[in-house]
């Protein structure tokens, strides 16, 4: 049971990357220091984008579940 936690923990783990990294959509490191990427802020999420935000929720809290069975179980 305790390789099948350590399994599906780096299977969510690589997922979660991959969905937060499908999120990023080239805004460059001026937006990051306040440049033309300021106006981003207040915009809504719409479409793919939504479904990738809500997806990568969902997918945080199961990796934070299967985490805590994890250490719960290796004791």
């Amino acid at each position: 049971m305790e390789v099948l936690l350590q399994i599906t923990s780096i299977i969510l783990s690589i997922a979660l990357i991959a969905i937060i990294l499908l999120q990023v959509k080239g805004s460059g490191l001026g937006s990051l220091l306040g440049g033309e990427g300021m106006s981003s802020i207040a915009r809504t999420r719409r479409g793919l984008e939504k479904t990738l935000f809500q997806a990568t929720i969902i997918l945080a809290f199961i990796f934070v579940a299967v985490s805590i069975l994890a250490v719960a179980y290796s004791r």
